[in-house]
């Protein structure tokens, strides 16, 4: 039986629709750097956030590559960028101001956040029967954690990785082996649960880990390439607490 149970976040535990295209979205981040004296028009700021963030990615890439880290899927994080925004134009821009910016973008991009029904009743069970869990998400930081405190998840975990935090994502085995290592799993006696089959599926298997497929509505067509230990084709997460809770060892 597993002791340690490992969940990706968007699409898995949580259902979350943002829109990044809206001009609304960049309308409004411009005049909010404008009014703190980085004056951007809306097609100014989407052109030079996404040209940063490029710049970002590639200069990451590189010192992986340099470091001999060539499996590693670099993961940049945008709230650097959302400061670099501010420091193009001239103006002094802290952390704190860097991180309320972010989450200010997020908050105008997102359109739906909720809790999967039965999520949290399964995480307490699980808790309550002594199992540790885990939270590993390939995800911006300041847009995260905020979304776990206004979801009550933020602390349903023993252990959260966040790939932005960590500098690379999923599928690549460096994530996951930065879970197993800072919390001493043993990866045999641990289950991973997602909704991707080549990100959550594909690196639960290239570090020897058991792993549940949960088909939602955000999930990518599988392709079939890896195979998870079960499989929840539906969504429904009364089955996928008979799994993960009662043990029982079958497909749905």
């Amino acid at each position: 039986m597993y002791e340690n149970y490992i969940f990706d976040l968007y699409g898995t535990l949580a259902d979350i629709r943002t829109n990044e295209e809206k001009p609304y979205l960049w309308q409004k981040m411009s005049e909010f750097y404008t009014s703190l004296g980085a004056s951007y028009t809306s097609l100014q700021l989407r052109q030079t956030l996404r040209r940063l963030e490029r710049e970002c990615i590639c200069r990451m890439q590189r010192e992986a590559e340099e470091a001999g880290q060539r499996d590693v899927l670099v993961e940049p994080d945008l709230t650097g960028v959302f400061q670099k925004l501010f420091q193009e134009k001239g103006v002094n821009c802290d952390r704190q101001t860097a991180q309320l910016t972010a989450i200010f973008f997020r908050t105008l991009s997102r359109q739906l956040l909720m809790v999967y029904d039965g999520v949290k009743e399964t995480l307490e069970a699980l808790h309550s029967r002594g199992k540790h869990l885990y939270l590993l998400s390939n995800a911006q930081s300041d847009f995260t954690r905020p979304e776990l405190e206004i979801m009550g998840l933020a602390k349903c975990f023993d252990g959260i990785l966040i790939s932005s935090e960590e500098g690379c994502k999923k599928p690549c085995p460096a994530f996951f082996r930065r879970l197993i290592e800072r919390y001493d799993l043993d990866p045999a006696r641990s289950l991973m649960t997602g909704n991707e089959e080549n990100s959550d599926i594909a690196g639960a298997c290239h570090v020897g880990m058991d792993s549940l497929y949960l088909h939602t509505a955000t999930s990518s067509k599988p392709q079939g390439k890896y195979q998870p230990t079960y499989c929840v084709m539906d969504g429904d997460w009364k089955k996928v607490a008979e799994i993960l809770v009662e043990g029982k060892r079958r497909n749905f």
